[in-house]
This record gives C-alpha cells, structure tokens and sequence, in this order.
C-alpha cells in the first residue's frame, strides 16, 4: 500500500454513507485544479451540482458507476469514480470503462496513493469485463497529464469538454486493459 502522512492506505468501494466527505473532498480538488485564477460562476455551478452530496449519493447509487476511496487512519484521501461501458467515438475498446475522476488531497500527492487508487480502479474495471480505461484530462493540468502517461496511458489527442456554454481543452487518453491472470491482486 502507498505510505505517507499517517500511515497505511486502505482502498475500498465507497458507500452512500462516504458521500459527504467524497463531496468535500471533490470541492476541495476540484477547485485547487480548476479554479487558479479565481471562483467564477462556471466553476461554482460545476462544484456544487456536480460535487454535492446529493449528486455522490445518486452517482454511488448507479449501477454502472463505482466510487473507489481511500483511507488513512479513518480520514478519506483520495477517491476514483469510474464508469463501465461507457464510451467515447475515439477510444477503440468494445467494452470500455471511463475513469471519470482520480482525486487525491494535495497534501497526499507523490506519495503513490493516486498510482495505488488507479491500479485498484483498472483491476476493478478489467474484473467487469472491461477491455479498455479512457479518461479525458484538462489540457493546462500539467502533472496529471504527466501522470497518466507514466502509467502507461497513451494520448490520444485533443478534445472538448463543455460545462454550462464553456468549452475548455483537454486531452484524451486510453490504455488497453489486459486479463487478471497474472496479476496479483491489489
């Protein structure tokens, strides 16, 4: 497990009773990543429709939809929200998942912890019957566009993601899933 401040990390599927702390959590990312010259109404709409509790617990609650989080001494860390079956017209996998969301405090950042939740969220994925992850990640984002490519995600290139009339760049990346055999578990 990936050490760091505080000990151990402990990796588990979130329950509906986790959705306050992923909701704060994902503010508290979200805006750190997204929002580096100010709040504006774009930014604040996107966090708190998106981001509320409300919308983990009916996100948690979807089938398709899997919320990963971690732990350290009781105190959540870091999250991953993936979807199977989820598509996207440039990703060449039939049965694809997308990682929606790979998020990790910043104090936590370095330490592998966001290696170990990505690791559990392509075994999880494979072990549905996934053949290919995709995520798409924010052009001017630096370090996690570093980070996917050590991990062995290729770019695919650019595309748009749009949120209330905005569209802003991000690049598109994929990774074929391979089987379990092999692999020892997470």
């Amino acid at each position: 497990m990936a050490e760091g401040p505080g000990g151990e990390s402990v990796i588990r599927r979130a329950h509906e009773a986790d959705s306050l702390c992923i909701a704060v959590l994902g503010t508290q990312v979200f805006l750190d990543t997204y929002a580096t010259e100010g709040i504006r109404p774009v930014l604040a709409r996107e966090v708190l429709e998106a981001l509320s509790p409300r919308a983990v617990v009916e996100r948690i609650g979807e089938a398709a939809t899997t919320f990963l989080v971690a732990e350290r001494n009781g105190h959540l860390v870091g999250f991953a929200q993936f979807t199977a079956q989820a598509g996207h017209e440039r990703v060449p996998y039939a049965s694809p998942t997308e990682l929606e969301r790979l998020y990790v405090l910043e104090r936590f950042t370095g330490r592998g912890l966001g290696k170990l939740l990505l690791r559990h969220a392509e075994d999880a994925a494979r072990a549905s019957g996934a053949d290919g992850i995709w995520l798409t990640c924010w052009s001017r984002n630096i370090r996690a566009l570093a980070f996917y490519a050590s991990q062995g995600y290729e770019e695919l290139g650019p595309t748009l993601f749009e949120v209330y009339g905005e569209q802003h760049e991000n690049r598109l990346f994929a990774k074929p899933l391979g089987s379990m055999r092999g692999r020892s578990p997470g």
